[in-house]
């Protein structure tokens, strides 16, 4: 429990430094090594369905196998395992970076709708070139809301049940999702398998993370209109654990999510997510921060006591 507690704390002061060593980003070369390679072999769409799913053995037993070796060949030297678990568990955790890249975003708008369509640029798949002041904010919030959930409480809850080997496997597999799983003509065979192992390890996560953020709202936003939209809301998006915690959000601040995007030159029809009780501002930015952190901070500090309860 405290290293995972430690590792919490790690990423909510320093984020992700550009210059450390990360396994994420070799879990991205890894893929990218491996969508080349079965481009290369496969000789149909089918063999790109049968070579994404082989990427998705391999890289699953890789995640999780390179990181329990690592930790029990560590496991005789105490401090240096503890160093090493936490240091693993905090690169799995993604609160501060997102917050970073979102605050980045509303900064960017002092200096004009270009320099914001830039910022978004870097965290949003969807092409930002044409968008307004509102839709930039909606992308915006709509990335901070799904990542609550991607980002900061599945790797925890991974971590909480089986330990960093169990983090590291599901960023993996979101890692996997986030470079293979688009529905466009490249990525709808080679993606098939990564999209659905993700979308299965997300399942539970999503769920907590929307419930945890309406819990987490007591006092400060519109609890009930967040379980409403959110469980109203729940079908109306591609994926089916998206629209949880985007509902949550939704919900939690009176405004409208959802809608058509634009991806690789094809415009995708998504369907609204909430009620437009009044317009998208710029503050919506700051209060889907607020709620990811207060969301983090209710998910650790319950699952804390639970172990306190369990330990006696």
């Amino acid at each position: 429990m405290l290293d995972l507690l430690i590792a919490v704390v790690i990423d909510f002061i320093i984020g992700d430094p550009p210059t450390w060593p990360h396994p994420i980003r070799f879990m991205g070369n890894t893929i990218a090594f491996e969508d080349k390679l079965v481009r290369k072999v496969a000789k149909s769409d089918r063999g790109l369905v049968i070579g994404g799913f082989f990427i998705v053995i391999v890289n699953m037993l890789l995640a999780f196998g390179i990181t329990y070796i690592i930790l029990k060949l560590l496991k005789p030297y105490t401090y240096v395992y503890h160093i090493v678990n936490i240091y693993i568990i905090y690169t799995c955790i993604a609160a501060r970076c997102l917050r970073d890249e979102a605050v980045n975003i509303l900064k960017a708008f002092d200096k004009g709708i270009e320099e914001a369509r830039y910022k978004l640029s870097f965290i949003v798949g969807r092409e930002t070139k044409h968008l307004d002041e509102q839709e930039i904010v909606r992308a915006t919030v709509e990335t901070v809301a799904e990542n609550t959930a991607d980002g900061v409480i599945a790797p925890l809850f991974f971590a909480m049940i089986g330990g960093a080997p169990a983090a590291t496997l599901y960023k993996m597999i979101n890692t996997m999702d986030s470079m293979l799983g688009y529905m466009n003509e490249k990525y709808r065979h080679i993606g098939f398998f990564p999209a659905k192992t993700d979308d299965l390890f997300n399942f539970i996560p999503a769920r907590l993370t929307g419930i945890f953020m309406n819990i987490s709202g007591i006092f400060k936003y519109d609890v009930l209109s967040g379980f409403k939209v959110m469980i109203r809301d729940r079908k109306n998006h591609k994926s089916p654990n998206c629209a949880y915690p985007e509902g949550a959000v939704a919900g939690l601040l009176g405004v409208q999510l959802g809608g058509d995007n634009v991806y690789f030159g094809q415009i995708m029809k998504k369907p609204r997510i909430g009620d437009a009780r009044r317009i998208l501002s710029r503050d919506d930015i700051k209060r889907t921060v607020e709620v990811m952190f207060r969301t983090e901070v209710l998910f650790v500090v319950i699952y804390s006591v639970i172990c306190l309860i369990i330990s006696k």
